[in-house]
């Protein structure tokens, strides 16, 4: 009896600490760039940036290992932008130095001008491809619409 009880409280705990590290980092399937590391870009400069253009049609990526066709590839310095439909941030995405709110996330869409449409799902290379449904709100210190 002992040892189940030793192994339900363990996949409690696993459970548990799975699901409080929901924005944080996960497996990161971006492989360090070779040379000498580019420093992240400061946040007073991306906001100063204006809004890329939209992405004409929609692109081919693979996520999760599997080919997928997405309406918007984010591949650039990234603050002021408009998502809709599906979202894939790559690797080539480039977020400000920030400051962590009080659960170690950083703020680096704190003051973007980031709209993300209601029923968007994003997908992020530095989250494992992981698919969020509810915007970046881990990011922006701003609870998520419900």
């Amino acid at each position: 009896m002992k040892p189940c009880l030793i192994l339900l409280v363990g996949v409690v705990i696993l459970i548990f600490t799975g699901g409080l590290s929901s924005c944080q980092r996960q497996n990161n399937i971006c492989l360090p760039t070779e040379g000498t590391p580019k420093p992240r870009p400061v946040l007073s400069d991306l906001i100063a940036l204006p809004p890329p253009k939209p992405q004409a049609e929609p692109i081919q990526v693979v996520i999760g290992g599997k080919n997928m066709t997405v309406d918007k590839l984010v591949d650039y310095p990234l603050c002021n932008d408009t998502w809709s439909e599906i979202v894939y941030v790559g690797c080539d995405a480039q977020v400000a130095e920030a400051d962590l709110d009080a659960d170690n996330n950083p703020l680096f869409f704190k003051g973007c001008n980031l709209k993300i449409a209601p029923n968007t799902i994003v997908y992020v290379a530095a989250h494992n491809d992981a698919a969020y449904y509810r915007g970046c709100s881990c990011h922006t210190g701003e609870d998520p619409v419900p």
